[in-house]
């Protein structure tokens, strides 16, 4: 009876030992810029007077909810009535929502356009993210708030990631107290940095709103700071602002990757039709630890191309985000000879951004 006792006692280690050894995996998903023109607004807006965005995502609500950790660039606020577009947005809650249902559990909100609306406008939209329970970083209602909620820590399969988020500007518009918007201010991230490690995070990441819009290529800004933030410890580096694509830039050893760049996703959904503003990227970053006293690794760097259809139904404009290597005959309504052309010509031309080399 006393050995069979110890057999069982000796199993039920082994099997709790593989459990807590077992490799612990998160894979990462980031899109682009969410936008809301006043096209898209009124594009939304049904019969009884209700915005409804849920067929905007329906062919890409699959993959993004797949991962374990969704982030997006909500570049929009939420002030309430009356909805504006470009030059100063705010657009309805249901934006908000939809993003949410379509699997998104992250928005950075330090872009140009976080004050749009002014310090109201800024405090409604954190409200509201509070209320839908969407997890958000970049801007705050106080420096109390900033000290207790920055950076950002989340924990997904047992791995602890820290998130940081700083923007160029705010277009010129002031942010006046007791509100926040971050800034890129090197000195200030290096503190911030410091603060993260503190709790101990597997990997620290950082959203950046930099660069130059509609430049394929990253600017001289660009490439110092992503440098200055790997140097510092910042292992992947997710770029929004120029709408365009822009190259990625992958630092690997021996043994593996060390860290990366995307320098610019470019957009994830917005009423943009210049060239190569009518689409985006989405970065899939798998990180992993082969257990709890394990170094965190990057195990693989993939990404996708998403393109925005426009087209008109029942007299009304509609916006269809497609990802480009769905087969033609899952998409509809059927796309026209027309629409096709410009979807190639859109995976063309980031084809050709991304063969560029860093140098």
């Amino acid at each position: 009876m006393m050995l069979r006792r110890f057999v069982v006692s000796c199993f039920l280690s082994a099997a709790l030992y593989a459990c807590f050894a077992q490799k612990k995996e998160v894979k990462l998903l980031f899109a682009g810029d969410a936008m809301q023109h006043i096209l898209q607004v009124k594009s939304a807006l049904n019969e009884r007077g209700y915005h409804r965005y849920d067929d905007c995502f329906e062919l890409v609500k699959s993959r993004i909810s797949s991962a374990d950790l969704a982030c997006v660039n909500f570049e929009t606020v939420l002030a309430g009535k009356p909805f504006t577009g470009y030059p100063t947005f705010s657009s309805p809650d249901e934006f908000a929502l939809a993003l949410r249902e379509a699997g998104f559990d992250m928005f950075v909100q330090a872009n140009n356009h976080a004050i749009d609306k002014g310090n109201k406008g800024l405090k409604r939209t954190i409200e509201v993210l509070d209320s839908l329970e969407i997890k958000h970083t970049g801007t705050f209602s106080s420096s109390e708030s900033r000290s207790l909620q920055y950076p950002l820590i989340l924990i997904r399969n047992g791995i602890r990631m820290a998130f940081l988020n700083y923007v160029y500007d705010t277009n010129g518009i002031e942010v006046k107290p007791p509100f926040i918007v971050n800034l890129i201010d090197t000195s200030q991230i290096k503190i911030d940095i410091k603060v993260a490690n503190l709790y101990n995070p597997d990997i620290i990441i950082a959203v950046m709103h930099w660069g130059e819009e509609y430049q394929t290529y990253p600017s001289p800004e660009q490439l110092k700071l992503a440098e200055f933030l790997n140097r510092n410890g910042v292992r992947i580096v997710i770029g929004h602002h120029p709408h365009v694509i822009q190259p990625i830039l992958i630092d690997s050893f021996q043994n593996g990757i060390n860290n990366v760049v995307f320098f610019s996703l470019g957009n994830f959904i917005s009423n943009q039709q210049k060239p190569n503003t009518d689409g985006g990227m989405i970065a899939e970053i798998t990180i992993s630890k082969a257990d709890e006293n394990s170094l965190l690794e990057i195990d693989s760097v993939n990404y996708w191309f998403v393109w925005v259809r426009q087209f008109v139904q029942n007299k009304k404009m509609k916006y269809l985000l497609i990802p480009t290597d769905l087969p033609l005959e899952q998409i509809h309504p059927a796309m026209n000879p027309s629409d096709i052309q410009k979807m190639n010509a859109f995976i063309s031309n980031a084809r050709q951004i991304l063969n560029r080399q860093i140098r």
